[in-house]
Order: structure tokens, then C-alpha cells, then sequence
């Protein structure tokens, strides 16, 4: 009884560990982005989306991540700039195992140039379309190098990716519950139900600090107050 108890037991550490060790590449040797501000702009957005998914367990944040969708070819992937898989665990990865994890995304963003056009336009249409089944694939041109409009969107209907309308100048998102805008060289995520932009990091912390100095100024006053009328109180006493 306690072998079999200790068989399942170091299946199960086996398991856990799993994700952590395997034989395929973590780089493929290219560059981070193609500027700064692809670069800031795809931390920024992977960064919001996982506050978004901060009380889902079961969803996967990534992005500049290699996608391998094809067991035993290492030729046979992507790196998307930015991407969500609803259903997996949200834990780090090394890289990203197709049939391990048993789905792919279901939504992809790719922060596009004229040095990449052909990449997010065909190298990785072709595999989000018709072999990841990619629900709904975003591309965005901060720079407005070749893309118009810099901002568009495509869903898969039949088995193929056709263009999503715009809402009020933004693309929906179904996957997301969120739209997405462009906003001179950002991209933001809107929230419908609330009718504002989700907080970037950058700007939850900046908030969080004009909070913090505003209760140190009332906290300051309070003491001023306090101190003053310490001040009048022996004068008073006794009148």
C-alpha cells in the first residue's frame, strides 16, 4: 500500500515539475521587439491582461514566449508578442508545448512592423488559422509602417479569420470581454461594463502613490490642528 502511495506521489512531483524541464528551445535567437516601443507596449499589455485574469486560476498570460505546436519538430513554432489561453493552469513556462498542455490560444496579439509584415501577415496567419485554431487574432502597428487601419482584428468563423467590425472605434473582443483601441502608439484595453481603459501597472502605481501623499498631506493637516489647539487649550483653561 504505501509503494503504491509513494508511486502516486512521485507521479504526481514528476507532473508538477514537468513544465519546468524539456527538451525544446526557450530562444530563438531573435530580439526581444522590433523598437521600444513594441517592446514597452507588449510588457504593458501582458502586464494588464494578467491584473484582468488576477482571480482566474485557469488562464494563461504570456507573451515573446516560443509556441511549439508540432512533438518532435522544433522547427514548428511561434512566438506570439502577446497571448491568452483560457483552461491551463496560469503557472510560468519555459516554453509553450502544444500537446502537453492540450490547447492552444485562444487569442493572440502581435505588435506588427514593415520588418515583420511578413511574419504576422503569413508565417504565423497560417498556423494561428488553421493549426492552433487561434479564436481571434489582433494586429497592431505603433508606428503605422504598412498597416491601415494601424489597428485590426480577425475572428474565426468556418474555419477561417474574417475582420472584426468596430465598435465606437473599437475592435470587440469576445474572448477578452474587453475591447481593444489604439491610442496614438498604445494600445488599450477597454472595459465595456465600465466605460474606462483598464489600468496599466504603470499607472495603478502612479495612483497608488498620489493616494499615499494624499492621506501623508490630510495626516500632516490633522497634526497641524491637533497641535494648535494644544497650543490654545492652557490659554483657555480656566476662563
Amino acid at each position: 500500500m504505501f509503494a503504491k502511495q509513494e508511486k502516486q506521489t512521485m507521479a504526481t512531483a514528476s507532473s508538477a515539475a514537468l513544465p519546468w524541464k524539456n527538451d525544446y528551445p526557450t530562444s530563438d535567437g531573435k530580439p526581444l521587439a522590433e523598437t521600444d516601443w513594441h517592446r514597452d507596449l507588449m510588457i504593458a499589455l501582458i502586464q494588464t491582461l494578467k491584473l484582468w485574469y488576477a482571480t482566474r486560476r485557469r488562464v494563461y498570460v504570456s507573451g515573446n514566449l516560443l509556441l511549439f505546436y508540432e512533438e518532435g519538430n522544433r522547427r514548428r513554432h511561434v512566438a506570439p508578442d502577446v497571448f491568452v489561453v483560457k483552461g491551463v493552469a496560469g503557472h510560468e513556462r519555459p516554453n509553450y508545448l502544444l500537446w502537453q498542455e492540450g490547447k492552444g490560444p485562444d487569442l493572440v496579439i502581435e505588435l506588427t512592423s514593415s520588418s515583420t509584415r511578413r511574419e504576422d501577415m503569413e508565417t504565423k496567419y497560417r498556423p494561428y488559422q488553421d493549426t492552433l485554431r487561434v479564436k481571434e487574432y489582433f494586429l497592431f502597428d505603433p508606428l503605422s509602417d504598412y498597416l491601415q487601419p494601424p489597428l485590426q482584428g480577425y475572428r474565426l468563423r468556418g474555419g477561417r479569420y474574417q475582420p472584426i467590425h468596430g465598435v465606437a472605434g473599437r475592435l470587440p473582443s469576445q474572448v477578452l470581454g474587453l475591447h481593444l483601441e489604439q491610442c496614438g502608439r498604445d494600445l488599450r484595453l477597454y472595459d465595456p461594463a465600465k466605460n474606462q481603459w483598464l489600468p496599466t501597472p504603470l499607472e495603478m502605481a502612479a495612483a497608488a502613490e498620489a493616494a499615499r501623499q494624499q492621506v501623508e498631506a490630510e495626516n500632516e493637516r490633522l497634526r497641524r490642528e491637533l497641535a494648535a489647539l494644544r497650543r490654545r487649550l492652557p490659554n483657555n483653561y480656566g476662563q
